[in-house]
């Protein structure tokens, strides 16, 4: 039993007030689907105990993997259970370690602002997922200074926590995402996310031309529109259940999954953003349109980013991201 129809907060401790009328209908649906998939996964790790990446795996990722299973499948697929045995005790030695009294304070100011309609995360939760948060974004402060701590970090491992139960395995989930997939997306300049905000302009010239030439009226737009959708990896954007399933594919696909998320939003929205008037409306409209059942309907959603935006090559985003960095540091340095 998954237990989306028990009360109005859902598995991870969210309360769904607002919406859940559309979040049952489309979780009593889903339900069939996660049963199907959790006796095929089942069938899966016996014949194969040990997740390792190949084609079979890869389609079972994308069609999402069972909850219960979920830590096991992206420490394996993301590499992390390998950094992990490969490094025994290192995690607790960063927490047992002399800690830099800035980093604790930025950190303790973003923890109660972590979810605070989360039931797992509110300061009387017996959990103790707080705590948990904190040693973490700790640890990991500790262990890439480069990186420190940065406001939207507390947003992912919240939810890596969710889903792990266990702090050093979030530790190295953080290390996998922040480090290997996502490198640069936290660093003081941000030149990895400031870098994919400028991809996503360029992929949506060849997958909606009309909506990037609205958008060329707008300097600077996509950091406006998609700085939040890649910082926070949809967390607070998508509902969680799709956002899990986007996580399922990032960590066993890379980064290339969220340009994947992020272009089939704008191309099944495009009229509605070809209505926009104004750089408001612009702003407006794609808040909108991370909302309704179209994201809700987490199983078809899936579906659709790898249909939706055609072929996209890891080689195509790689040479973009190239020719973008190159053109952000050439600005900066004319700049200085």
């Amino acid at each position: 039993m998954n237990g989306f129809g028990l009360s109005r907060t859902d598995p991870y401790g969210f309360e769904r007030c607002h919406d859940w009328d559309s979040y049952s209908k489309v979780m009593d649906k889903y339900e069939c689907v996660l049963n199907r998939r959790s006796m095929r996964w089942s069938k899966l790790l016996q014949q194969k105990p040990h997740v390792k990446k190949d084609l079979t795996v890869k389609r079972f990722v994308r069609k999402g993997v069972p909850n219960e299973l979920r830590a096991k499948v992206w420490m394996s697929t993301s590499g992390a259970q390998e950094r992990l045995e490969s490094k025994p005790g290192y995690y607790r030695s960063l927490l047992d370690m002399q800690h830099d009294a800035r980093l604790k304070e930025t950190i303790h100011l973003d923890i109660h602002r972590t979810f605070p309609d989360n039931v797992f995360f509110q300061s009387q939760a017996e959990s103790g997922l707080q705590r948990a948060l904190y040693n973490v974004l700790l640890a990991y402060g500790h262990h890439n200074k480069d990186v420190g701590y940065c406001q939207g970090m507390n947003f992912i491992a919240g939810y890596i926590i969710i889903i792990t139960k266990d702090e050093e395995k979030a530790f190295w989930l953080m290390d996998s995402l922040l480090g290997r997939i996502l490198p640069d997306y936290y660093s003081p300049a941000m030149l990895g996310l400031r870098t994919d905000q400028e991809v996503l302009g360029e992929l949506v010239k060849a997958k909606a031309p009309a909506v990037a030439q609205l958008m060329a009226q707008y300097p600077g737009i996509w950091s406006v529109v998609a700085s939040r959708w890649f910082i926070c990896l949809y967390v607070d954007v998508l509902p969680i259940e799709t956002v899990l399933r986007i996580w399922d594919c990032l960590f066993y696909e890379g980064s290339k999954v969220i340009f994947r998320v992020a272009l089939t939003l704008i191309r099944h929205n495009q009229p509605e953003i070809l209505r926009a008037r104004s750089l408001q409306d612009v702003c407006q409209c794609f808040k909108r349109i991370t909302c309704g059942v179209f994201t809700l309907d987490c199983h078809t959603f899936m579906q659709k980013i790898f249909a939706e935006p055609g072929s996209l090559p890891m080689a195509t985003i790689d040479n973009l991201r190239g020719k973008c960095r190159d053109g952000i540091q050439d600005k900066s340095r004319r700049l200085a």
